[in-house]
């Protein structure tokens, strides 16, 4: 029983001081995010990370929905703005941290090699993010706008949840091109054709800023602070991502 005792006294305050820190963060980030999270965790005993990873308009419809969440971080400005607008973030928290390239994709052995491409008859399905919550579709739609092709491509335009799912529609070839960001493309290997990078919308960046609701807050700023981390910046760039 003497020892039961101690063992309990000994647990209580390794259980108490334990912590719980979660990171809702965009598909893009996934596999960066993922190699980081021992090594903050490890700079940080008692704390562990939980990843939650979505489309950023819907993650930002989870924090509005009051889902516990500690730190968001985006794939762009925008989805960021309007948390801000609601107050769902600590505006003094917000950084970029990350930035990012679209990118023209195709199956291996595919034939478009330019957007101007995607109007040809013979390209029939297209996957883009959907627009409304999956940054990657809005960029897609400045992209196109741009190059005067939405609205001659949108009826072969396939939606996704998400830039994972649309790299996942090409690399299983079930369209003929998609766009996706350059990280994706490189992650897929073999299994996707990066035909070209694409241009004509505002620049891809990465913010991330502590949720308001948060009850790790301070825990929250140093996640993000680590996020510019020479270490954290050094994970980001091995998977392609650029310096904000």
């Amino acid at each position: 029983m003497k020892r039961l005792l101690l063992a309990l006294a000994t647990a209580l305050p390794l259980l108490a001081s334990a912590q719980q820190l979660t990171i809702s963060a965009a598909a893009s980030l996934s596999d960066a995010f993922k190699e980081m999270a021992p090594r903050f965790e490890a700079a940080h005993p008692g704390v562990t990370l939980r990843l939650n990873f979505a489309a950023s308009g819907v993650l930002l419809q989870q924090i509005a929905q009051g889902a516990p969440v500690d730190v968001f971080a985006s794939a762009d400005q925008d989805t960021m703005n309007r948390a801000a607008e609601q107050k769902l973030i600590a505006p003094d928290t917000r950084r970029d941290f990350a930035a990012n390239t679209l990118v023209l994709i195709t199956p291996p052995g595919g034939t478009v090699k330019a957007v101007a491409d995607l109007a040809r008859p013979e390209v029939k399905r297209i996957a883009v993010g959907k627009v409304a919550s999956v940054p990657v579709g809005r960029y897609t739609q400045q992209a196109l706008g741009a190059a005067q092709l939405w609205s001659a491509v949108t009826p072969k335009l396939v939606f996704a949840d998400h830039v994972r799912q649309a790299l996942d529609y090409v690399a299983r070839g079930e369209v003929d091109a998609g766009f996706v960001y350059r990280t994706d493309a490189a992650m897929a290997g073999t299994k996707v054709r990066m035909a070209t990078p694409v241009g004509g919308h505002t620049p891809i960046t990465y913010p991330a800023a502590v949720v308001a609701d948060s009850r790790q807050a301070a825990l929250a700023r140093d996640f993000v602070a680590f996020l510019s981390s020479a270490e954290a910046q050094a994970t980001l760039a091995k998977y392609g991502f650029g310096k904000p």
